[in-house]
């Protein structure tokens, strides 16, 4: 996994879920800070392509409490490739613990794989409530094939501002999930 920011990243990890036989696969954080008040956690997923390895691996990140760790005090975003195509016990962690923009967006079905052809939708978002989505995307382009043989899923998300109830502030860039994106994280 790879991410690149350009914005601060403070602080970085990683977190191997490999399961034993199988192919390294892990979960990197980074935390972003986008403004004077405000940090990012952006968490980095690439799954493993067997069902029970996922079940292992969605298992053993919430056991680990890599997404509710004390020190986490803002946003958080998780994206990646998930490789789970139909809903199974890590579609149904995440969901319990945050928002889906593939339950936002239905009843559209936002495929990602393959990039040529898109058929399954491999890729997801899932961010905090604190967090607004405001839309989602592939991205589709001749640099996205080559890239990657997924396409990129775009988010904009906004959050609420501190002192205006109810007023809410675009982030200043895109989060996209994905092989291949704008904003640098990458499988």
């Amino acid at each position: 996994n790879l991410l690149l920011s350009r914005f601060p990243i403070h602080d970085a990890r990683h977190h191997d879920v490999s399961v034993p036989g199988r192919e390294r696969r892990g979960c990197l954080r980074a935390d972003v800070r986008i403004d004077e008040g405000l940090r990012l956690h952006l968490f980095n997923i690439h799954l493993g392509t067997a069902i029970f390895e996922r079940r292992i691996q969605a298992r053993e990140l919430f056991r680990r409490r890599v997404f509710t760790d004390g020190d986490i005090d803002g946003p958080k975003i998780v994206l990646g490739d998930f490789n789970e195509w139909k809903r199974d016990l890590a579609s149904h962690l995440f969901n319990s613990h945050f928002e889906s923009v593939h339950e936002r967006m239905r009843p559209a079905r936002v495929t990602t794989f393959p990039g040529v052809l898109p058929m399954l939708p491999l890729d997801h978002i899932y961010f905090d409530s604190d967090l607004k989505l405001d839309g989602l995307a592939v991205h589709r382009s001749r640099m996205a094939l080559v890239a990657s043989d997924h396409l990129p899923l775009v988010a904009d998300f906004s959050v609420p501002e501190g002192g205006d109830e109810g007023a809410e502030a675009p982030l200043p860039h895109e989060i996209p999930c994905g092989d291949s994106c704008e904003f640098g994280i990458q499988n």
